[in-house]
């Protein structure tokens, strides 16, 4: 059918309307958004229509009950949560498209006793007066790192750019070209301290950074030294890093702060879980470090957040900065938080309960029995059905979230085979689903794992196969 001839078959909106008009789930929509949403509609139809593919126009969709579906599911999705639950089978503990850390149990009746009402976020209690929102965290901070101050923002690029900012604005900032990183969504760290108004000073190679490069980059006009962690990559074979000791010694003589970026944050040390050597804030705080920052959100487990501890001079210069009211956090952050460092008093209490702790250093025993559960629990529905065969198998896991880039965790997987076009409408359907269930294609093939699922994720799962099954069968 012609261009012209499609056109004119698009229904006039007042006549759609009447029609709209008698659904009944169309009534608990405003009017206003509802006609909002059916413009919408005609005006996409138009569009597509016009372009140059319009001979692959679909034509049921200038069908009366197309529009009108159409336009309830707009109406729909526009009303309901956007941002919702997720339940994550890819096997990345810290997936930052599926929200970095997972909160436990621990901190939801604090969260909603906070959030529900009034706190005492900026009032001091025993004073009546007004008080500082960083304080309700803060000896807990100090307590578990060993600094001498802290404060925290809203996120660690926030936190590097507010320390530079309030530290070296105009002065030179001096960093191996081997740390010059980014950071995710393309943000890198020479922008942020381009940002900060400090000047980059990159010295020695890629792969090879001396002491010395550093000391002979200092003039008159240096700031600070700084150390930005590789969390996110690894360099490997020929190289060379000057250690964060002796970067302090060389500030320390020098009269200069030392600014050290761990990005990941980490607080526990994991060696005796078969994980590689990973600074943590404790030694990097202890190595006289004038700042050091990190992240919440990462292998600290918590809520997203930027942490900046370090020495008090350099801490209340930087709480002074105009910028930290910009990046502060608010009541919501502190609350979650505060209730996850409150675990690490107790290291073993924070292992079980954090779950990226957890997660992270479940062992493959522990996890085959779950899969072996969930497998169980699956039988009945894939029963007589040949759509998509099941099967246990071991692959490895990742952290992610920028931390441990070498590390594959061996794990245990549910493995969903079939054709194709099988597993591809499988992994739709539960993409789609409600609560979503997010897993992975490999090797044509359809994966689960155990890694990071929730034993509470099993029953969803198995009902939203039953339901994928039953809508493919009938």
């Amino acid at each position: 059918m012609e261009q012209r001839e499609l056109l004119r078959k698009i229904p006039k909106m007042d006549d759609i309307w009447t029609k709209i008009e008698t659904v009944k789930e169309i009534k608990q929509f405003d009017e206003l958004i509802a006609k909002d949403e059916l413009r919408a509609v005609l005006q996409n139809l138009r569009s597509d229509l016009l372009t140059d593919h319009a001979d692959q126009f679909d034509e049921r969709r200038l069908l009366e009950d197309f529009i009108v579906n159409e336009v309830l599911f707009r109406c729909k999705k526009l009303s309901s949560m956007q941002l919702r639950k997720v339940i994550n089978g890819t096997g990345v503990v810290l997936h930052t498209n599926l929200g970095r850390a997972p909160l436990g149990d621990y901190v939801k009746d604090a969260l909603w006793d906070i959030a529900s009402g009034y706190s005492n976020l900026e009032m001091d209690l025993e004073t009546g007066k007004r008080g500082s929102r960083y304080s309700h965290m803060k000896d807990l901070l100090l307590k578990l790192t060993g600094a001498e101050d802290a404060i925290v923002v809203n996120n660690n690029a926030g936190a590097v750019l507010l320390t530079l900012s309030a530290m070296t604005k105009g002065k030179e900032v001096i960093i191996s070209r081997g740390e010059l990183v980014e950071i995710g969504g393309s943000f890198r760290v020479p922008e942020v301290m381009e940002q900060s108004g400090a000047t980059l000073v990159e010295v020695g190679a890629t792969n090879k950074t001396h002491l010395q490069d550093y000391e002979k980059a200092i003039t008159p006009e240096t700031g600070a030294l700084l150390k930005v962690h590789q969390s996110n990559f690894k360099i490997m074979g020929f190289t060379q890093e000057a250690t964060m000791e002796e970067l302090v010694e060389l500030a320390n003589k020098i009269d200069l702060p030392m600014i050290n970026d761990l990005g990941s944050g980490l607080f526990l040390s994991l060696q005796s879980f078969g994980f590689p050597p990973e600074p943590t804030v404790q030694e990097a705080v202890a190595a006289g470090c004038d700042v050091v920052t990190f992240s919440g959100d990462k292998l600290l487990g918590g809520a997203q957040a930027g942490i900046i501890a370090g020495k008090k001079k350099w801490i209340q210069q930087i709480a002074k900065h105009p910028l930290t009211r910009a990046l502060r956090v608010d009541k919501l952050t502190l609350c979650a938080l505060e209730a996850t460092l409150k675990l690490y008093l107790n290291p073993e209490e924070a292992l079980v309960k954090i779950p990226a702790l957890r997660m992270m250093t479940e062992k493959p025993k522990a996890l085959e029995t779950r899969a072996e559960a969930l497998m169980d629990m699956l039988k009945p529905v894939m029963a007589n059905k040949t759509i998509v065969n099941t099967s246990l198998v071991t692959e490895t896991s990742q952290v992610g979230g920028g931390a441990y880039p070498t590390v594959q965790l061996e794990s245990r997987l549910i493995r969903f085979e079939g054709e194709p076009q099988a597993v591809t409408k499988l992994e739709r359907f539960l993409r789609q689903h409600q609560p979503a269930i997010i897993g992975r294609i490999q090797d044509n093939g359809y994966l689960l794992d155990l890694r990071t699922l929730f034993d509470d994720d099993f029953d969803v799962i198995v009902k939203a196969i039953e339901c994928w099954i039953k809508l493919s069968a009938g």
